[in-house]
């Protein structure tokens, strides 16, 4: 089984631009091609959560400190006056 592609209609400034960029980084056009692919992949793949976005913006760099961690952080209700948590 074959896991050949064909890219038709290619600009020629684009195919220029790979060839170059190829030459530049000592590898074929087709291995430069593979490691773009490669990297995409890998970058689509990492899936952020929702505690990257709150880093993004509350974190360290901007001036806030979170608090640690926890992998469960339930703490019982208490009310005023009982003795029961």
């Amino acid at each position: 089984m074959s896991n050949a592609i064909t890219v038709r209609s290619l600009d020629p400034k684009d195919k220029s631009w790979l060839k170059h960029e190829a030459q530049r980084r000592g590898v074929s056009m087709e291995a430069l091609v593979r490691q773009f692919i490669h990297e995409r992949r890998k970058r689509a793949q990492r899936q952020a959560s929702p505690a990257d976005a709150f880093r993004r913006h509350f974190g360290p760099a901007h001036g806030v400190e979170l608090p640690a961690r926890t992998r469960y952080g339930y703490r019982p209700v208490v009310f005023e006056g009982t003795d029961e948590a």
